[in-house]
């Protein structure tokens, strides 16, 4: 089957990487430190794709794992769904419920991690997740590879019950606050006020959890691009003003200069953007 926008892709290269029951394609681009950008549901999507593409332009090696759906696909509300039951509710890497636990898959992407340090070198390796995936970056910090995390509409857990928590375990937030506080590193969340699936009391709970080691983004309606085909959401994708000096531009431009000085060697920050 051909790709659907493989032009978006322009410039990437494949491969397979395997650890442990887990084999995924992963789409990799430029030099220099690396980041990992782990898509939102359903897909791998040309948006995704836009913002590695400029994570890539800043001087950044980026890897992007396709996890679950069709490459290059532009979803529909339609797609969407039907990616998101089967996810839920067939695939066993992956936990969308408040049960203390993170994904399977998580595992996975830690391995991912090491071996883009190893291959790229600098400090350590930013990861950024997005929706579903979004509490994946900050369960990824037991691997010490990783340096910078991002959590946009981290959206995990589901249900009223999960509100005020994530989907990572006890273990895995106690080891993010302190290496937080023993390296001198902080994380980032974003959101969109309204956002149901990301509730204010989940980063009330990341702001008490870590204090000053995260800083919480949270954007009005207006911020976001009024065209995009869901309500707002993805802060870092569809509902990006893809404009100079809108607020959503501003905040990519944030994202990208975190990772940019997070990865790189230490003694040597990375240029402003």
């Amino acid at each position: 089957m051909t790709m659907q926008n493989a032009d978006a892709f322009a410039g990437y290269t494949a491969f397979e990487f395997t650890d442990g029951p887990y084999t995924r394609k992963v789409w990799r681009k430029g030099s220099g430190p690396a980041v990992i950008i782990m898509h939102e549901m359903p897909n791998l999507h040309p948006l995704v794709m836009r913002f590695a593409d400029r994570v890539a332009e800043a001087g950044m090696t980026v890897f992007c794992p396709s996890l679950f759906g069709e490459d290059g696909r532009k979803p529909d509300k339609l797609y969407t769904l039907g990616q998101a039951v089967w996810t839920l509710c067939v695939r066993r890497e992956f936990n969308a419920w408040a049960n203390g636990k993170s994904s399977a898959i998580v595992d996975w992407l830690r391995a991912l991690a090491r071996h883009a340090h190893a291959e790229c070198g600098g400090r350590g390796v930013g990861a950024v997740g997005m929706c579903f995936t979004g509490g994946f970056a900050l369960a990824m910090m037991t691997e010490p590879a990783v340096v910078a995390p991002v959590l946009s509409q981290p959206s995990l857990p589901l249900g009223t019950w999960g509100a005020g928590r994530i989907d990572s375990s006890e273990e895995e937030m106690a080891c993010a606050k302190a290496r937080f506080e023993t390296e001198d590193l902080s994380m980032l969340a974003l959101r969109f006020k309204s956002d149901k699936l990301v509730p204010e009391a989940r980063f009330a709970m990341l702001r008490a959890r870590f204090g000053d080691k995260v800083k919480t983004i949270e954007l009005d309606d207006a911020d976001a691009n009024p065209n995009a085909p869901i309500a707002p959401h993805s802060v870092l994708t569809f509902h990006v003003i893809d404009q100079p000096g809108s607020r959503t531009r501003q905040v990519e431009a944030e994202v990208i200069g975190f990772f940019k000085d997070r990865t790189a060697p230490l003694g040597k920050p990375g240029p402003a953007l």
